[in-house]
């Protein structure tokens, strides 16, 4: 029987890449998903990256995930650090918990990597819901906010730089969320909701909703997570052991 794992392979794609057919289906995949993405909007967004990771199914060609994709190099406290920074990242909920969208976005940070092994390499990204929360924290050994560890003063001042430099008007200091507004876009009702179970179950999330307590308005938690060769590790025992496992 044919799995999850099976259907669908996902690739990186330069913008240039993109055809109108798939803007539009990313576009329809998005919407699905949440309030206030009207296609200006999105495309304006879209055309700031470099280009986009894509997910589709295998028999039909469609694209049923994506997340965009931007490489920001800048400074820090005095050092040189590279950024690749996520935008709008969407999976088709009947691909939840498939790693390929995932894993094609690990090779390419591990080519990024290798091209400057001296150079700091973040994982920037910004949550406004527990998924997108939990691909950080279950993949990245070193990232930030952490639900155990209370500080880090160089992930801190590298979240406090990239929004900044991104988002200078909608970040606050003082709470480290990014507030767009009230047009901005958000998780409709019935998608990814926290109720009380899963905050006992999973303190990942329990912590999410505690950084970020206004999540279903659309306010967004600044995260980042550091690459590192025990990051590829991590990721790719976990792969094997699934692989073994089917």
């Amino acid at each position: 029987m044919e799995n999850k794992k099976d259907k669908v392979t996902a690739a990186y794609c330069t913008l240039n890449k993109l055809t109108v057919t798939d803007i539009s289906s990313m576009h329809v995949l998005i919407e699905q998903y949440y309030h206030n993405v009207e296609f200006n909007i999105f495309f304006k967004d879209l055309v700031k990256k470099d280009g986009v990771f894509l997910l589709r199914e295998n028999k039909s060609g469609e694209i049923v995930g994506f997340s965009t994709f931007l490489k920001i190099p800048f400074e820090c406290n005095g050092h040189k650090v590279n950024g690749v920074f996520s935008g709008d990242t969407i999976v088709d909920q009947r691909y939840w918990g498939n790693r390929a969208l995932m894993a094609c976005f690990i090779k390419k940070l591990l080519k990024l990597k290798l091209e400057d092994m001296h150079t700091p390499l973040y994982w920037l990204l910004i949550s406004k819901g527990y998924k997108t929360y939990l691909m950080l924290s279950n993949n990245f050994p070193k990232h930030y906010p952490h639900y155990q560890k209370s500080s880090s003063s160089m992930m801190s001042s590298v979240i406090d730089q990239y929004c900044k430099s991104l988002y200078p008007e909608a970040f606050d200091r003082n709470t480290k969320l990014l507030n767009f507004g009230d047009g901005y876009q958000k998780l409709k009702d019935n998608v990814a909701p926290i109720n009380d179970e899963l905050k006992v179950k999973n303190p990942k999330i329990r912590f999410f909703e505690e950084k970020n307590p206004t999540w279903r308005q659309g306010t967004e938690l600044p995260c980042v997570g550091k690459v590192t060769s025990s990051m590829f590790i991590t990721f790719y025992k976990k792969v094997i052991k699934e692989s073994l496992a089917n």
